[in-house]
């Protein structure tokens, strides 16, 4: 049996981006807290914690209130997602079709592309230091090595990502349990790590804003990895399981990343982390970087199912399996190595910019997904219409959809605070940024009451018109 087990997490996946049949399904809720937990517990996580501290300048305490509000408020949302996957069986970005339209939702999951292979590129940063710090490898070379280990958690699949996941669930949860005893109890702390003052608005809200959207940027994650699920899950289960792993596996990183930061400002994540764990920090990088490969082969799985969804709507004659992700795999990990490469010199500040560039644009599909899902569509899909060209049933192009989303970008354009742009508002408010917080406010409401209200002009036919090309799922 132990055997078979093996065998069954090593064979290659076949399927992409098509319907998962009841017959295939198989899963219990609680592997959607392995999975969100042990791909949390990682160096990109602490390094998000680091910028609470030696970036906004926070003191510890207020940086541990600020993730923790961020993170519980945004874990929210990507929870909501969850329970999409075992109710429809497809891929999360290929569901943006039913909102966006079959061409609408292009635009959406090109973006997302980008979002995947940043994550990818950011991980790869901070595991080819780890590789390269404990074995004085070259710091390309590791970054490289990183990279080629995903590639194959990607390629391989579903079953394989699970498997690691929860495998590094109980190893890093050890772990990072083992980093916290030794920096708070067993090595000393440099003199003012716990300083009470700096404390700020703009970095307080700032936090909240990079919390929040680590747990956003995952939504468009989340229904990849529950489609397998069987159908009866249930909601509840799928929610809290994966809210549970999601924000824990998180917000403890996060908290130890906060202390490094407050302890040594001046030092990048992996080098500081190794100081002050001196003594187990070797084992603590290593698992951390292996952490770091197992959630950049969740990246590059989800990179290739959205590449592959942009594919098969332009040809939509295109049945796309098992070498088509390969293929795909390859060429986003191509893409991300050249981005690590570019950006590692000054990897904090490139990455809390990417982080809040990147919540302007996943706020208002993030909006409209689970309105049209939860309030509208009350999780009943026609599942054939997403596959067809014209859009089936939801047409070519959702034009209140469409329109909200941009709407939703412009809205939060002037509350923006990043190094790069300031929003004139975001200017006015002391530079606290509250610009995710608006684009919800705006586009949850103006959505569903835009589709009640004038549904007929949106580019969706009817349900009587398109009864003939297949069931409601």
């Amino acid at each position: 049996m132990h055997d078979e087990a093996i065998e069954t997490t090593l064979t290659v996946e076949k399927r992409t981006i098509d319907h998962i049949p009841v017959t295939e399904r198989h899963g219990k809720a609680r592997d959607l807290f392995t999975i969100w937990f042990g791909s949390n517990i990682m160096l990109l996580t602490v390094a998000t914690g680091v910028v609470a501290t030696a970036v906004y300048g926070l003191p510890v305490w207020a940086a541990v209130i600020a993730l923790v509000v961020g993170h519980a408020l945004g874990g929210v949302v990507m929870a909501l997602h969850a329970a999409q996957g075992p109710q429809m069986g497809v891929p999360q970005m290929l569901q943006t079709r039913a909102q966006f339209g079959s061409y609408g939702s292009l635009l959406v999951v090109i973006l997302v592309i980008f979002m995947y292979v940043g994550f990818f590129a950011s991980n790869m940063v901070l595991g080819g230091q780890a590789v390269s710090s404990l074995f004085h490898l070259d710091e390309t070379v590791s970054i490289i090595l990183i990279g080629l280990v995903s590639v194959v958690g990607a390629i391989v699949g579903y079953r394989m990502i699970h498997a690691l996941t929860g495998l590094m669930s109980l190893v890093s949860g050890v772990v990072l349990a083992l980093a916290f005893v030794w920096i708070l109890a067993v090595n000393d702390l440099p003199t003012g790590t716990f300083h009470s003052d700096g404390a700020t608005l703009a970095g307080f809200m700032g936090t909240i804003s990079l919390a929040a959207l680590w747990q956003i940027a995952y939504a468009p994650y989340v229904s990849d990895y529950t489609r397998y699920m069987p159908r009866d899950t249930g909601v509840r289960p799928a929610f809290w399981a994966t809210y549970a792993g999601a924000v824990l596996g998180s917000l403890f990183p996060m908290i130890l990343g906060a202390i490094v930061g407050a302890a040594l400002p001046e030092s990048d994540t992996v080098s500081g982390l190794q100081d002050l764990t001196h003594g187990v920090g070797g084992l603590v990088i290593a698992v951390f970087g292996i952490g770091i490969a197992c959630t950049n082969a969740m990246n590059l799985y989800c990179g290739a199912l959205s590449t592959i969804t942009v594919g098969q709507t332009l040809f939509p004659r295109w049945v796309p399996g098992a070498a088509a992700r390969g293929v795909v795999s390859g060429v986003l990990f191509l893409a991300a190595v050249v981005m690590a490469l570019a950006g590692k010199d000054d990897f904090l500040v490139n990455f809390t910019n990417f982080m809040l560039l990147l919540l302007c644009v996943l706020v208002p599909w993030t909006a409209v997904n689970l309105v049209d899902y939860y309030l509208l569509k009350h999780g009943e899909y026609d599942i054939d219409s997403l596959f067809e060209r014209d859009g089936g049933r939801y047409g070519r192009f959702n034009l209140i959809a469409v329109a909200c989303y941009f709407l939703g970008i412009a809205v939060q354009i002037p509350f923006l605070v990043t190094t790069k742009y300031t929003g004139p508002i975001g200017e006015r408010l002391d530079y606290v940024d509250i610009s995710w917080i608006v684009g919800l406010a705006v586009i949850c409401p103006l959505y569903l009451f835009l589709m009640r209200r004038f549904a007929r002009f949106s580019g969706h036919r009817p349900v009587v018109e398109a009864a003939a090309q297949g069931g409601v799922a």
